[in-house]
């Protein structure tokens, strides 16, 4: 599965780096048909992780995942046959519909079979993805020097690729266990109760809606920095690569070691009080970028970015293990689905967050590092209550084998 990882990674790594220019010069989109594209497939994905977790439930989780890796590379090639718009709103919806559905079932394989491990796992995975996005970033980088049709499309193709190889590489994992499907005889009788159901789960909810708010990180490296340091900083505009340079490099050198500050539900649960400081320092930090030299806001802003690298780690860890912690074994997959809606969320609020915090200016920056910062506090004593409970037991759900 790490190599799936890679894999995967290094492929959309690849196509994230010139998506928008793919439907620019190639397709022939304006802009405004372009943001449409993709704000319509980021809400239909958003759909995509309760619908992965539900299947995950009621199906064997390595033959959904090949399934959903073989849909992401039809998807992907089916871009390359027509610039027709509608049919490009549509199998993008379906690629991206497919990514978040797949970005669960990794995480809940790695859960079934890594048990107590998972935090562990979890970090190593992270550092891998990041190498593969690294790895296809400059590939991408290398085509575009290129600037041809036949680049663009080459660059699809080894996306749509790496999906199938995914899929090939996924044939080799074997079937971790799950509380949530146990194989009877067809005389057996199947047990009556149903399993747990998230929607109607309020305190994880609750959870969920935390969630959305602390994965803000994400969107003040892809659009916060960068329009900050262009518009309201004295900084040199080139720093922006180099700051997500660094969040690449902290992310690979410093999550594996960082996780076992992690390890178990109680310390990870801890985890929200340090990560709450970094959120708040973040925003200090930028806020206080608006006020010196080039080399003060150099330096402001390369605080800003640990800060927030930091932030965006310690979060990894505590959110892994939280949103298992809480869900029942017997409903994992329906539950971690769920909680997928918090990062998909993410990337329609995010952008949306980063910009009224640029508009209002050095103040916006400080209220916005603040209010992640009360919000982790808030899930700090959210969680509290129900990670002391003793966990649910009910029946699991019956498939019977003929």
């Amino acid at each position: 599965m790490l190599a799936v990882a890679l894999v995967d990674r290094t492929g959309s790594g690849l196509w994230a780096a010139v998506s928008v220019l793919y439907f620019t010069y190639v397709s022939g989109l304006s802009v405004a048909q372009v943001g449409t594209l993709a704000a319509t497939a980021g809400a239909i994905g958003i759909a995509g992780a309760p619908l992965g977790g539900r299947l995950a439930d009621r199906f064997p989780l390595t033959r959904v995942l090949i399934a959903l890796q073989l849909l992401r590379a039809l998807a992907s090639f089916a871009l390359l046959t027509t610039n027709d718009y509608a049919l490009l709103l549509a199998f993008t919806a379906v690629g991206s519909l497919g990514d978040r559905a797949a970005s669960v079932l990794t995480k809940l394989y790695a859960t079934r079979a890594a048990g107590p491990d998972r935090v562990r796992y979890q970090a190593v995975q992270r550092t891998v993805a990041n190498i593969g996005w690294a790895l296809g970033g400059l590939a991408a980088a290398a085509a575009l020097a290129l600037g041809t049709t036949t680049a663009y499309q080459w660059l699809l193709v080894g996306d749509a690729v790496s999906f199938v190889a995914s899929a090939f590489i996924t044939l080799r994992c074997g079937e971790p266990p799950s509380a949530a499907r146990t194989v009877t005889m067809s005389k057996t009788p199947a047990p009556s109760a149903k399993p747990p159901n998230p929607w109607r789960d309020r305190t994880y909810l609750a959870y969920v809606a935390t969630e959305t708010v602390l994965f803000l990180d994400d969107a003040v490296f892809k659009v916060g920095l960068p329009l900050w340091i262009a518009h309201a900083s004295n900084a040199p505009r080139g720093l922006a690569p180099l700051l997500m340079v660094l969040n690449n490099v902290m992310v690979v050198a410093l999550q594996v070691p960082l996780a076992r500050f992690g390890a178990t539900t109680a310390a990870a649960r801890a985890l929200l009080i340090p990560l709450s400081a970094a959120f708040a320092l973040g925003g200090v930090a930028l806020a206080l970028s608006a006020t010196g030299g080039a080399v003060t806001a150099t330096l402001l802003l390369t605080t800003a970015a640990v800060l927030f690298t930091v932030a965006e780690m310690l979060h990894a860890t505590v959110s892994w293990e939280l949103s298992v912690a809480l869900a029942p074994d017997t409903a994992q997959g329906a539950y971690l689905g769920v909680h997928g809606l918090a990062q998909s969320a993410q990337r329609s609020v995010g952008p949306l967050a980063v910009t009224a915090a640029i508009a209002t200016g050095s103040a916006g920056w400080t209220v916005f590092g603040a209010t992640i910062a009360l919000t982790c506090m808030f899930q700090y004593r959210l969680v509290r209550e129900r990670l002391a409970r003793t966990p649910l037991s009910v029946p699991p759900v019956t498939v019977s084998e003929h």
